[in-house]
């Protein structure tokens, strides 16, 4: 069988229903086979829109996505979106080609040794040297990017090697792990730590986005009693509209629900690890509070995070052990807890019914949580609108608000929730990005369009920055170096084949949001956002977090 040849039945022997990208000159033998396959291609515009996309196929499916590229500038494209999918534990494989390697006329034209440039920002990358390894190499790159933690992994198909013959045509049984529950001992001491604790909480994070760990948790936070919170990552697990839940760490200290996670003597941590931004950071000596890390790998020792027992294990089945051994004890204090639930549920809310226009980021999130339902999908691109959105946004089930709190990279947003779309179609896909990310990707409407999508992309536009803005504002330095000018977004829309609508009113975005979330097409919001009061409550309010709280503790 031909090297490409045996290459896709492999893919196919894997499950694989898309690959995302761009082929070049290298990659038309591998082209050539993939015609004929039951795989689709998914043409995009940029190397790193396929990556991005490949990627958040893995997150939503738990499958690996797969997207392709040609060597040299090609392959570098897709560097982004490698580290993407590693650091966001999303299973993602790599094809790019590569000039001959036995024989080539070209010198050393386009040629840069693109597995080295892969290897730190993957958990494999390999070049195929021989046809006949090619079965093996592809069941390994998809084992591995599933394996906790799942991640990237990419394979260099020369073009020499492609078009070769090769002398075997098996193809190695996909084989599925199960992981073992922590065992027995290790159980048993996580619950006397928790029995012993008087005021314990349960963090939630990325890790625990998995199948059958949220009516594990769920049960145990019933059945316990334990109020719980959230990375970014990890909203949707558990239903944020639990009684017990405190909300989400958008920010790493000195937010409302900082109060209660320094009062906090136990923290049980759920499927977090370090490299997510730190929900909060750990005090060292023997009056701190203690951590129990619960994960299907031990934890990484870091200056803000250093456990004081590692639970690994199928996190799923050590939760329903864990919940079986636990007893809810009397010396528990959940009193303060449930008044910062009580106070952050008041003052996350407060906005919500400003009409002022340019739109607060406020206004907006509870304009599109009332419009979406439980199960459609909402993707963020990176900007100072994720803190609102992780801290306003109410998630009742697991990856409804796709963000990335890992790289936090731009230009991800419209990407991911094309991909989004395209395995949940029964679904409406919201995606919101500031205006400095859409720009980045935004040669993807085309792809969107062509694809006949049914997506909303609602643009937050201040023509700035406005992360850095407000982290300038924050260190008290001068506004500067950060604004731009933008497109008319409207007449962009309409010049990639979708639709382009400007609202000027709160009133109005509720309506065209509305119409273009049930409609048909890609639909572009360009909506003005008022960024003002950021620093005013990101920066001085939540300084004064534990102080007013103790203040409605008195009253």
């Amino acid at each position: 069988m031909k090297a490409s040849d045996l290459f896709v039945k492999a893919l196919e022997n894997e499950g694989v229903e898309y690959i995302f990208g761009i082929p070049g000159e290298e990659n038309l033998d591998f082209l050539e086979s993939l015609r004929t396959s039951n795989i689709k291609l998914i043409l995009t515009r940029h190397e790193q829109g396929a990556g991005f996309m490949a990627a958040t196929y893995g997150r939503l499916t738990g499958k690996v996505g797969v997207c392709i590229s040609t060597l040299g500038p090609g392959a570098t494209n897709f560097a982004t979106s490698a580290a993407y999918a590693q650091l966001g534990g999303m299973p993602s494989l790599m094809i790019t080609g590569q000039k001959p390697i036995k024989k080539s006329k070209q010198g050393r034209f386009q040629i840069i040794d693109i597995v080295g440039m892969m290897k730190p920002m993957t958990k494999y990358a390999k070049q195929v040297v021989n046809a006949n390894n090619i079965p093996s190499m592809v069941r390994e790159a998809f084992k591995l990017a599933t394996a906790e933690r799942p991640g990237a992994v990419h394979i260099e198909l020369p073009e020499d090697i492609a078009e070769e013959e090769s002398s075997t045509d098996y193809l190695y049984p996909v084989q599925h792990v199960r992981y073992p529950r922590a065992d027995k001992t290790t159980i048993l001491q996580a619950v006397r730590m928790i029995e012993a604790a008087k005021k314990p909480l349960i963090l939630i994070g990325a890790g625990a986005n998995r199948n059958r760990i949220g009516n594990a948790l769920t049960d145990f936070v019933n059945d316990s009693g334990i109020p719980f919170f959230t990375t970014q990552m990890g909203k949707g697990v558990v239903d944020d509209n639990h009684k017990l839940c405190l909300g989400t760490a958008a920010l790493s200290a000195k937010d409302f629900i900082h109060a209660a996670i320094e009062t906090a003597d136990l923290i049980i941590n759920v499927g977090h690890d370090v490299i997510e931004k730190p929900p909060f950071f750990m005090e060292e000596g023997p009056d701190a509070c203690k951590v129990i890390h619960l994960n299907f790998f031990p934890s990484e020792v870091d200056p803000t995070y250093f456990p004081h027992l590692d639970v690994v294990g199928d996190i799923a089945g050590t939760i329903e052990e864990l919940n079986r051994a636990l007893s809810p004890q009397p010396h528990w204090d959940f009193d303060f807890f449930k008044l910062v639930i009580k106070t952050i549920n008041v003052r996350l809310t407060k906005y919500f019914g400003d009409m002022r226009f340019p739109i607060l980021p406020q206004r907006a999130v509870k304009t599109i949580r009332d419009i979406l339902g439980p199960e459609d999908i909402l993707t963020l691109d990176n900007g100072v609108y994720k803190i609102w959105f992780s801290r306003n946004y109410k998630c009742a089930r697991p990856n409804t608000l796709l963000l990335d709190n890992a790289l936090a990279t731009m230009g991800a947003g419209l990407p991911s929730a094309m991909a989004a779309k395209m395995v949940h179609p029964e679904k409406k896909v919201v995606t919101v990005c500031g205006d400095g990310g859409f720009m980045m990707n935004s040669q993807e409407l085309e792809t969107a369009v062509r694809l006949g999508l049914d997506l909303t992309v609602v643009i937050l536009n201040d023509n700035a920055f406005g992360m850095i803005k407000w982290k300038q504002a924050g260190m008290g330095f001068d506004n500067f170096g950060l604004d731009y000018g933008n497109p008319d977004f409207v007449k962009y829309a309409e010049a990639y084949g979708a639709t382009g609508h400007r609202p000027t009113s709160c009133e109005e975005f509720t309506e065209t949001l509305d119409k273009c979330v049930n409609g048909k097409g890609v639909h572009i919001i360009d909506l003005a956002v008022d960024y003002s009061l950021n620093h005013a409550i990101l920066n001085d309010l939540v300084k004064n977090a534990e102080t007013l709280l103790e203040g409605e503790e008195n009253e």
